[in-house]
């Protein structure tokens, strides 16, 4: 299984394509679908917050500099990743394992669209803006996309009882499948982390 993974990761490096799938409709308890509601309507300016200044500068222009090739416009990207550590930061996630997750599910590619009709950097499905979005919510919007993503990427984890390996798997559409969280985390560790600017544990530390 895990050689299997790793020829997925291998191939995915290769192709720089997106290996997206499509999160499975599940009824939500009132409370949770409240709660997810009010995640997603909440529209605080999307200024991350570091530790310092310094720190702010070193992981903007480390992670710019990774990007470039996938994002060549500077402007487009800082806005990405400030959009990216923003949301991350908010929903408690590693900013670092949401681009691993962007670079698998869209390639970076925001007007990307699965087969199944997942949309956008973070490949979310169209039922959730009917679940806990309202009808103006544009999934191709950047921050919008983002929104979303980190919400039900943090609602998995939580349901999964922070198993990331499980989360992500739902995530994708692929519970109990290797492929995917093999390619997630491959591309957390070995394209975006950063040990010097880590919210969670690091993908090393992950199942």
């Amino acid at each position: 299984m895990r050689l299997k993974g790793l020829w997925f990761a291998a191939s995915l490096a290769a192709t720089g394509s997106a290996w997206a799938g499509a999160q499975q409709y599940e009824p939500l308890a009132a409370s949770v679908q409240a709660a997810l509601h009010a995640a997603i309507a909440d529209r605080a300016a999307p200024e991350p917050k570091f530790a310092d200044i310094r720190d702010k500068v070193d992981w903007l222009s480390e992670m710019s500099r990774r990007l470039e090739r996938r994002v060549p416009d500077r402007q487009t990207r800082l806005v990405l990743l400030k959009t990216v550590h923003y949301e991350a930061q908010r929903a408690g996630l590693d900013p670092q394992l949401v681009l691993g997750l962007i670079q698998v599910e869209s390639g970076f590619r925001k007007y990307s669209v699965s087969t199944a009709g997942a949309r956008g950097y973070m490949q979310v499905m169209p039922f959730w803006v009917k679940l806990i979005g309202s009808k103006e919510n544009n999934l191709f919007h950047l921050r919008t996309n983002l929104r979303y993503g980190c919400t039900i990427l943090r609602h998995y984890l939580d349901i999964e009882k922070g198993d990331l390996y499980r989360a992500l798997g739902r995530y994708n559409g692929s519970l109990g499948q290797p492929e995917y969280p093999n390619l997630v985390r491959s591309a957390w560790e070995k394209q975006w982390n950063w040990p010097q600017h880590s919210a969670v544990a690091s993908p090393s530390a992950q199942r």
